[in-house]
């Protein structure tokens, strides 16, 4: 998301609206959008909790979270196989955010058009896509694939997130539960990569790139998950009628949004905690073999911890969090993630380093779904789907483009830059978090 609509919600499945009465259209279309906004444009939550659907969501993130968990162990590959710099590895980064730019501005296309089970099925296949590219590819064909994979991951994670969000079932601890099979993917991604790329038969210049064949079948899986889960939404159509009145009532919510102030300070604090996030996880394994002399087949396992610690956080850390005031948690850790940065930073150990790091992804860990819940409380119903999409793909967009800031800038002065940009992340997104409106009791 960025500047325009994004992920907001099917408007006749799983977030359907209101009939408008013959007499609800006026004559005077400015005159009356409020009051059609207001009658028209209410989001239904889901009465019960649907667990089969919940799990699909889950793994959905599961399986982004290996595809992004993979690609910090296997930098050093790809620059050995493909005969790169650092630099180039930006280009990596830069289609990933040219994918969720494009998904900000394609999406409010697609959900006049498709219902919601279309849209994840879609992501589902761009992701797919994506990884089977990878086995066979040239440099070129190597860094598109990740403008699909984001793309993929724009679609049926922004449009799951929202669905979840929508839950009647305490939405804030199901928003735990998708953004843990985040972690528990990005957990697992670092051991399948860097297992692979070290094992006897890869040791072929391109052999890393077996990895990506264990990548296509979580994704095969993904997409038979959507096909079963989203099966009443998958092979309806959207009626006409339904398709313009809704399209005109989002683009209406869209522009009442883009003025609130709480709106882009939730965005910026994704967008700066998830950039240091993203950054320290995709370029530690570079920054330990390179700046502090690891031994690239142990160190490759060191992301592991740090994603560890994000799937602790995220499983262990909610409830406090709730409990303690979400507001005031957010801002202690984001203040423990700067502390444990400078100790990354300033003491040479990679032992030492490994645990601060492990204690950076827990203390991050609640960040996302935490975030997500506060702004289901800051929007009225109706403007959620819309205000949590563009949320969600801003973040995403802060998790492309500083690791690509991170490349570009190594080029010339080094990998060691590494720890200044995240550091500054951190304390920037924590200043935002603190300027972020208190939560109000009621959300209507």
């Amino acid at each position: 998301m960025s500047t325009t609509q994004t992920a907001i919600a099917d408007p006749t499945q799983s977030y359907p609206l209101t009939e408008l009465s013959p007499d609800s259209t006026a004559k005077d279309p400015e005159s009356s959008s409020e009051q059609q906004l207001s009658e028209a444009a209410v989001v239904d939550r889901e009465p019960a909790t649907p667990f089969l659907k919940l799990i699909v969501a889950g793994y959905s993130f599961f399986c982004a979270g290996v595809s992004d968990g993979t690609l910090g162990p296997l930098i050093p590959y790809i620059l050995s196989s493909f005969h790169i710099g650092t630099g180039e590895i930006a280009i990596i980064y830069a289609t990933t955010f040219a994918g969720w730019l494009l998904a900000a501005v394609t999406n409010p296309i697609l959900i006049a058009h498709l219902t919601l089970g279309q849209l994840l099925f879609v992501g589902a296949i761009l992701q797919l896509i994506a990884q089977a590219l990878r086995p066979w590819s040239s440099l070129a064909v190597f860094c598109v694939s990740f403008l699909f994979q984001s793309l993929g991951m724009a679609y049926q994670d922004a449009h799951s997130n929202t669905f979840v969000s929508n839950l009647n079932n305490v939405p804030h601890r199901w928003l735990s539960f998708i953004h843990a099979c985040y972690a528990l993917g990005t957990f697992i991604g670092p051991l399948i990569a860097t297992a692979i790329a070290n094992s006897p038969n890869s040791l072929a210049i391109d052999g890393w790139k077996r990895v990506y064949f264990v990548l296509i079948g979580v994704s095969v899986i993904n997409v038979a998950g959507v096909m079963v889960a989203f099966r009443d939404t998958l092979y309806s159509r959207l009626h006409t009628e339904k398709q313009s009145r809704g399209n005109r009532l989002a683009l209406i919510a869209m522009a009442k949004l883009l003025k609130s102030k709480k709106l882009w300070l939730l965005s910026l604090f994704y967008f700066f905690e998830l950039g240091a996030t993203f950054t320290a996880g995709g370029w530690v394994v570079e920054f330990l073999t390179t700046v502090r002399g690891g031994k690239l087949s142990n160190v490759g396992y060191i992301p592991t911890g740090f994603y560890g610690g994000l799937l602790a956080g995220r499983l262990l850390l909610p409830e406090p969090t709730f409990r303690f005031g979400e507001r005031r948690m957010i801002l202690i850790y984001s203040i423990l993630c700067a502390a444990l940065q400078l100790v990354f930073w300033l003491q040479p150990s990679i032992i030492g380093s490994a645990i601060a790091l492990s204690f950076i992804g827990f203390f991050s860990g609640p960040f996302f779904a935490t975030g997500m819940s506060v702004a289901s409380k800051l929007f009225p119903r109706e403007s959620q789907p819309a205000a949590l999409g563009f949320i969600f793909v801003l973040a995403q967009a802060g998790g492309a483009i500083f690791p690509s800031i991170t490349g570009l800038i190594a080029t010339h002065a080094g990998v060691a830059v590494l720890q200044p940009i995240v550091l500054v992340l951190f304390i920037v997104g924590g200043i935002i978090w603190w300027l972020v409106p208190n939560v109000p009791s009621r959300n209507e």
